[in-house]
């Protein structure tokens, strides 16, 4: 009899009704992340609520035509794992920098055109460089990534940042009142249930918030209905050199952390990212960023927060982060839509991000703990490695009087915990095996001291 190849959890594609269910939990885990670059760039340039309004547009239909490219592949464009894409914060601060000082949103666009396609052009050197993220170094920055997110979380549950009732008893009491739902539906509901138990404690959360006035649907009522993205809507691109040198940084972080979380989703699905699919994901992003720069919006980087949802839910399936993708196409082509999304109160989105970021953070320790710890100076890697990392995160201004190329790089928590890990692993491991090998040739003696799965590539070690 002929036998068939077993399909991989991440090629499966479930049933409609489990895609839509999944896909729409993936938005809304992203939804407030995706949307806050937008608003906070519109804000600084004092631009009008239309404007606004058709940025945000703009970046969801982006993201979801991004998301797609990175799911679905097309040639050598996309890693094919469940990874959702949107505007990357590491792009914030100089964006602001250059609309306000350096040429308005053109000068942002050609900046941002032009780092795309750097971005494209430096993938297959990214992603040779796949050997210096052994476990040691993923499971350090998996760590790393949980750890930072969990403040977003926490100022959604307090109300969300710069909010009137910030920290109040209610919107505390709310985000506890969901985070109690998706764990009691992750414990006690049939199996389909608890998968999206996330979406259910969003639904939950939004239907008692609704009658206690946390949420306000008047912006859906003025809303359009339909809502087309125009390429070069705020005029043609200008490219600037000082803009061009800040977004090329930017570029560098961002290709720094999608490194990182496509070896984060790699660990959870079973699938390990080698060199080309990491190439392949990091060449989607930059001509996502390209793509960004014609159709007004930003650059374009992997989300962690959903890769902590697909740790919580073990859904690994990349059509169901597909399906995610269509759906921000629809919410960026009805404006409607996205008003009603929108309308979902912080508090609500906090009480389910504190259950997913915590996710990301058990992840990272889930793939230490394959490493070894006795005998050698692991410990000290993962220690400095996440003070460095987290230290942005607890002290948001500790880099505040250096220059700006300095903080695009350092103020993230997430790329500044990766070029630190890798460096100590190069220095406590990598470096130590060659001077042992050298001892080796000339004494013929075997050189030694590094344990495995640290020096090994991270695919062997695995």
């Amino acid at each position: 009899m002929a036998s068939t190849t077993p399909t991989h959890p991440v090629d499966e594609v479930p049933p409609t009704r489990h895609l839509l269910a999944f896909g729409l939990q993936h938005v809304l885990a992203m939804y407030a992340g995706a949307v806050a670059v937008p608003l906070i760039v519109g804000g600084a340039l004092r631009l009008p609520p239309a404007d606004l309004a058709y940025l945000i547009t703009a970046d969801l239909l982006v993201c979801g035509i991004a998301t797609l490219i990175q799911c679905v592949g097309v040639w050598r464009f996309g890693v094919r794992l469940p990874i959702m894409q949107g505007c990357t914060f590491a792009a914030v601060s100089p964006m602001v920098l250059i609309g306000t000082e350096g040429g308005g949103l053109p000068a942002i666009y050609g900046s941002v055109i032009v780092a795309g396609l750097a971005i494209m052009l430096l993938a297959p050197v990214f992603g040779r460089l796949l050997r210096f993220f052994p476990p040691l170094v993923t499971g350090t920055v998996i760590l790393i990534i949980g750890l930072s997110l969990l403040p977003v979380a926490g100022n959604w549950a307090a109300g969300g940042a710069g909010a009137a009732d910030f920290g109040a008893p209610g919107n505390l009491a709310l985000a506890a009142f969901v985070l109690l739902v998706v764990v009691g539906v992750q414990r006690f509901a049939p199996v389909f249930l608890s998968r999206i138990a996330v979406l259910i404690g969003i639904v939950v959360g939004l239907a008692v918030a609704v009658p206690l006035g946390f949420t306000d649907f008047g912006a859906v009522r003025d809303a359009d209905w339909l809502g087309v993205s125009t390429p070069f809507h705020f005029g043609a691109p200008a490219f600037h050199l000082s803009a061009i040198l800040s977004m090329l940084v930017v570029a560098l972080v961002t290709m720094t952390e999608t490194t990182g979380d496509l070896i984060a989703v790699g660990e959870l699905t079973g699938r390990e990212v080698e060199p080309r699919s990491l190439a392949d994901g990091l060449r989607a992003d930059g001509f996502s960023t390209v793509l960004g720069g014609v159709f007004n919006t930003f650059p374009y980087t992997a989300y962690a927060q959903n890769v902590g949802l697909v740790g919580m839910t073990r859904v690994r399936s990349r059509w169901v982060v597909a399906a995610a993708g269509g759906i921000l196409v629809l919410l960026g082509l009805l404006p409607k839509l996205g008003a009603v999304v929108a309308a979902i109160p912080a508090p609500v989105l906090g009480g389910a991000g504190l259950v997913m970021f915590g996710t990301v953070a058990a992840s990272g320790l889930r793939t230490l703990a394959r490493v070894e710890f006795r005998g050698n100076d692991n410990l000290t890697v993962v220690a400095v490695s996440v003070a460095v990392g987290l230290l942005p995160v607890g002290v948001p201004t500790v880099y505040a009087e250096f220059p700006e190329w300095f903080r695009t790089v350092m103020n993230s928590g997430i790329s500044a915990g990766c070029l630190t890990a890798i460096a100590l692993n190069l220095l406590f491991n990598h470096l130590r095996a060659r001077a042992g090998s050298a001892g080796a040739e000339a004494g013929g003696l075997p050189g030694g001291g590094v344990d495995e799965g640290v020096e090994e590539p991270r695919e062997k070690a695995v």
